[in-house]
């Protein structure tokens, strides 16, 4: 077990994932270690480390970079979300100052969570979990613990005139009694502020530290007249441009905050009643923002190299390799072709979106008995379970207990690895994403088939223009998280023609956005249905980032059937079964050329079989073309295989009215459109680990090859 907020002596990441000719990626590095690192780069053919398969293949290409040694040095990362004034207050108090807000606590720790604080002055919740407030060397608090997950009112005055400090506690809503804490002022007297303005956390030595969790909501400050009234002279609406990493001060426009570190917006306040559902069409019901202690989608870490793609640098998948002593790094990176430019008629599909989305997800199975397994095959041996501090993967949880909508690549993604072990315990290589579709990569180079990459942040920010030019587009093992813009590109491809082929399970489903301000941050807003790592609180829905509804692209009227034939039905664990052929018609004969059995990849690297761990099926309800043929559908799946939520009515009647042990399979699918459109799904996430099986030399290969000599003939 590593010890927590223990750091990787040597890690490091890049400011991209994908990259074209002549444009410039950057490398980030921490080493704790006293000698210089290497960097050398190779090009990535396989990063399973099974010892039974080909291993990890990697050529090295230092015709495009040269080995070089770069200096050591350890660089630090500030975990916690707050907001601070972009410039200093400066205010003259001559008899007082009022400074209020709404919060609604969501952890009780022993730890001092500030909600606000300025100066000298600040409103916290001490280690007894009691609502405080202190001035210059006073501390006061109210001695009844506050409640978790209520809304309260806050407020902390300052009188001059009388010399008094009091602290008022009031539970929105509710009719209670106020509670207060006042005390004589028996310490000198500081009328002027000069300070920054921190919301959820304070400042100590340069330091930000004390992070609150939970929402807040209206922060003011008043001042207080010779007529004894206190009159409000700040004040900040966090109903105010939402998608914005910027709250505007309202009254004097001079005192406008950044928000540090991505909390949560477009979340309710303590007037949502539940009467609108979406930010954008009542603001005033969602005047808060939710902040974490643990929010971190950004190190920035300052630039270590950089390297300049050449021109005639082939697209594919590359690996900047860093050693030093002991230890070891590696940074994937994709290189795609020039903009406007193909160099093939087949291009695959890297999902980054999917691969951010998942980065360092902690599973809740590790163990770490896993470490034998790691050690032996020299796989990657750093866990996110154990680096929790390096910020975790939207399958992961806050500290709060909230779920983590917000994700990154602008940090070390440890599960974005060469090498990296997803399933440390299972028999087989035990891989997902980028490891699993390397599965995909070494077969396409075995059979020495020519290929363009391409990630979904080339289509979102280029949409169809960067598909438009190929003849055939495929995926990996799991296109799972799309944006608008990526899956309109794929709907217009094929309908203008282009041929499909889906080689993974549970594919199309989620809807992400990207943050307008920094498109390298992604939100996922895990609406009323799917299978979900967590839920998103009623009226938290919409996405901060657009203000669109989230949750599954079928809540959204585009289920993945209408453009693979196929959408997720069941998943279990990761195991793969295989498929019965099911369709013997002539003309889709060429389909099964070279192959006598009937039973298909009943064997593989992942799962061990070409069926498995999460399935899609053809439904003609949700969009699945009339035209479609199902060619073969998987059996013999384990019996903790589960049919997915959305496809229950009760727990005994599904939506398409079927038994439930009947919609427990894979569809393997072809179907071809108006435009000559061709489409082949495989509706598997295990599939693409068949294909290196018995040295490539299997059903499973056979049948892709046939599918890719029609489609690209």
């Amino acid at each position: 077990m590593i010890e927590e907020n223990k750091n990787i002596p040597l890690v490091g990441y890049a400011n991209r994932l994908s990259v074209r000719p002549k444009e410039t990626i950057s490398f980030k590095v921490s080493s704790e270690l006293k000698s210089d690192y290497s960097v050398d780069l190779y090009r990535s053919i396989s990063a399973d480390p099974n010892p039974e398969g080909i291993g990890i293949k990697e050529e090295k290409v230092d015709n495009y970079f040269s080995s070089r040694l770069i200096k050591s040095r350890a660089q630090k990362h500030f975990p916690g979300s707050y907001a601070r004034s972009q410039k200093q207050l400066n205010l003259d108090v001559e008899n007082g100052l009022k400074i209020s807000l709404n919060f609604f606590s969501t952890l009780k720790n022993k730890k001092i969570q500030t909600l606000i604080s300025i100066d000298h002055l600040s409103i916290y919740i001490n280690e007894n979990y009691q609502l405080s407030c202190s001035y210059l060397d006073k501390n006061i608090f109210i001695s009844k613990p506050i409640k978790t997950r209520k809304w309260i009112k806050a407020e902390l005055e300052l009188d001059y005139l009388e010399n008094t400090l009091k602290l008022f506690q009031n539970y929105i809503g509710e009719s209670n009694a106020e509670l207060y804490k006042k005390i004589d002022i028996e310490v000198p007297i500081k009328k002027n502020i000069v300070s920054n303005l921190i919301i959820s956390a304070k400042e100590k030595d340069k330091k930000i530290e004390d992070f609150f969790n939970g929402k807040i909501e209206d922060p003011e400050i008043s001042t207080l007249s010779t007529e004894r009234k206190f009159e409000k002279f700040l004040e900040w609406d966090f109903s105010d441009q939402i998608p914005s990493s910027l709250v505007r001060e309202k009254l004097t426009d001079q005192y406008d905050l950044k928000i540090i570190n991505y909390p949560t917006r477009g979340v309710t306040g303590s007037e949502w009643d539940g009467s609108e559902m979406s930010w954008k069409y009542c603001p005033q019901h969602y005047r808060a923002i939710h902040f974490h202690e643990d929010d971190i989608y950004d190190f920035e870490w300052k630039n270590d190299f950089d390297f300049v793609v050449p021109k005639d640098m082939p697209s594919g998948i590359y690996v900047m390799r860093l050693k030093c002593e002991n230890f070891e790094d590696n940074i994937p990176f994709f290189v795609c072709p020039p903009k406007n430019e193909t160099h093939s008629d087949l291009c695959v599909i890297i999902p980054t979106f999917t691969y951010t989305v998942y980065g360092n997800h902690a599973r809740p199975d590790y163990k770490n008995s896993w470490e034998e397994k790691i050690n032996k095959w020299n796989a990657y041996p750093h866990n996110p379970a154990n680096f929790k501090h390096y910020g975790l993967s939207t399958y992961n949880f806050h500290s709060d207990g909230s779920g983590i909508c917000h994700a990154s690549y602008l940090r070390p993604l440890l599960n974005l690895k060469v090498g990296y072990l997803t399933f440390g315990a299972s028999t087989c290589s035990g891989l997902r994403h980028f490891q699993a579709d390397s599965h995909l990569i070494s077969w396409l180079n075995f059979e020495n088939i020519k290929f363009d990459i391409l990630t979904d942040e080339e289509i979102h920010n280029e949409q169809f223009d960067a598909l438009k030019r190929y003849k055939t587009v495929m995926t990996t093992t799991h296109p799972e998280y799309h944006t608008k813009e990526t899956l309109n590109a794929f709907h217009k491809f094929k309908e203008n023609g282009g041929n499909l082929i889906y080689l993974g399970g549970n594919g199309f489903y989620w809807k992400v956005c990207l943050n307008k301000e920094n498109s390298k941050i992604v939100e996922i807003r895990r609406a009323e249905d799917g299978i979900r790592a967590w839920a998103s609180e009623p009226g938290e829905y919409y996405s901060a980032f657009d203000g669109s509804y989230g949750g599954l692209w079928r809540r959204n009227g585009i289920p993945p059937q209408k453009l693979t034939g196929v959408g997720f039905s069941a998943q279990g664990q990761f195991t793969g079964s295989y498929f019965i052929r099911k369709n013997y018609d002539k003309n889709l004969d060429w389909i099964f050329h070279g192959i006598k059995e009937n039973k298909i990849g009943n064997f593989g690297f992942s799962g061990g079989g070409a069926a498995g761990f999460e399935l899609d099926r053809a439904d003609k309800f949700l969009g699945t073309p009339e035209n479609c043929t199902i060619l073969a559908s998987s059996e013999g799946h384990d019996n903790d295989y589960v049919l997915v939520p959305e496809e229950h009515l009760t727990h005994i009647t599904t939506l398409p009215g079927d038994p439930l042990e009947t919609l427990l399979r894979a569809d393997m699918v072809y179907f071809q459109n108006e435009k000559g459109g061709k489409v082949f799904s495989v509706g598997s996430i295990t599939f693409c680990g068949s294909l290196p099986y018995n040295n490539f030399k299997n059903n499973i290969s056979t049948l892709l090859k046939n599918i890719l000599k029609n489609f690209l003939n």
